[in-house]
């Protein structure tokens, strides 16, 4: 499934002040546009970005126009209608997801667009908000002439979220006129979820929110140099002995053999806690369980893995991933990767999209190759900031 980001950058931005549109001023070492694209165009989950500028602007583009990801079309004269035209562009580009977003955001984070690909899933469409939490005032002449209720009320922010086909048809419907892509998404009947908006992700409007967004963009720089991520690696092997079933990655699985082994010799998960206390040079499972403990003799590998997981989050780290390979002949693991899958991202607390089981064989070579048993390669990274 495709995804798109639309960035809108064709307006003037008089507001800003004199001199260049602001989406081509300096900000911290780069201009606020390059800021933006980086953002958009390193995200993992952005398969391509469309860029909606004003047609004088094209010599801009020129450090970007060979990227394989950025793409670029001119705007209209109102937001709305620049909206329309990028759209078309994506036209048979097989995009099924699409956020809209305005360049003049630079301080847009990884997880926001997260949140916001993931909220599509089940809703129609999703928008970040902020709620309003300031009294509110009606003004007149320069005077205050009455309240405002503040309850459920929000400010609204970009990137917003849509299912790409849906958002096509909304602007072609729309007589113009528009503030925003959810004014147009549920004038055609669109439900918008909102998701939260963030402080930080602040839209540069007047002269002094280029300050405001160069000390967000500093701050954010000195969180990623003070990262700490941690790869861990984890190999495992059992072999087949009696029994009617294997148990891999929570699973069980009938088999005409079962692994052997003093838990419940289940090698996949066995190897994801090893990769786990790897990147946390804790050593392995056979250091917090030894096998000489009578207390673990069958016991469920799941009692390892949150211990491993656990930890993990003891010292300040977030589990960003797991990926594990299963090595082996038979049983088939295609047909239960995705019950592989949620029960690992279960035990580990993580969404299963960064849980990764898959299988290989050994081309009849070696002791898997002779059905003797079954080994498990696995990768994980821990993250603190």
């Amino acid at each position: 499934m495709t995804t798109a980001a639309l960035i809108v950058a064709a307006g003037r931005g008089t507001r800003a002040g004199a001199g260049l549109p602001k989406q081509w001023r300096p900000l911290a070492g780069q201009r606020v546009a390059d800021q933006t694209l980086l953002t958009l165009v390193d995200h993992p989950r952005i398969d391509q970005v469309m860029l909606v500028i004003h047609p004088d602007d094209v010599a801009h583009l020129a450090e970007w126009s060979s990227h394989p990801k950025v793409s670029h079309c001119f705007g209209g004269d109102s937001r709305d209608q620049s909206v329309l035209n990028g759209l078309q562009a994506l036209a048979g580009s097989d995009v099924h997801k699409v956020l809209v977003h305005d360049v003049a955001r630079p301080c847009l984070s990884a997880d926001l667009i997260d949140q916001l690909i993931d909220t599509l899933d089940i809703h129609q469409a999703a928008a970040p908000g902020l709620e309003v939490v300031d009294a509110l005032w009606r003004g007149d002449a320069g005077l205050v002439a009455g309240v405002q209720d503040r309850s459920a009320l929000y400010r609204a922010q970009t990137p917003q979220a849509f299912h790409y086909d849906a958002l096509l048809e909304a602007h072609d419907a729309h007589p113009g006129g528009a503030a925003d892509d959810v004014e147009v998404a549920r004038a055609h009947g669109i439900d918008v979820a909102i998701v939260p908006g963030e402080e930080s992700n602040l839209k540069i409007t007047r002269p002094g929110d280029f300050a405001r967004a160069e000390d967000i963009l500093r701050e954010q720089t000195k969180k990623e140099e003070h990262m700490d991520i941690r790869l861990g690696n984890g190999y495992d092997v059992h072999r087949f002995g009696e029994g009617d079933h294997v148990i891999l990655c929570g699973v069980k699985i009938p088999h005409g053999r079962g692994l052997q082994g003093h838990s419940d010799a289940d090698v996949g998960m066995h190897a994801v806690t090893d990769a786990l206390y790897g990147a946390m040079a804790e050593g392995d499972i056979g250091r917090h369980f030894p096998p000489s403990d009578p207390q673990w003799k069958g016991a469920a590998s799941e009692i390892f893995l949150k211990h491993a997981a656990d930890l993990a989050r003891s010292k300040g780290f977030t589990i960003s991933n797991v990926d594990c390979t299963l090595v082996c002949e038979y049983p088939k693991v295609g047909p239960h990767a995705a019950a592989m899958m949620t029960e690992m991202a279960r035990i580990l607390g993580m969404e299963m999209d960064r849980v990764s089981i898959k299988a290989t064989t050994s081309e009849r070579l070696g002791f898997t190759g002779r059905e003797e048993g079954i080994a498990a390669i696995a990768t994980a990274t821990l993250i603190k900031v």
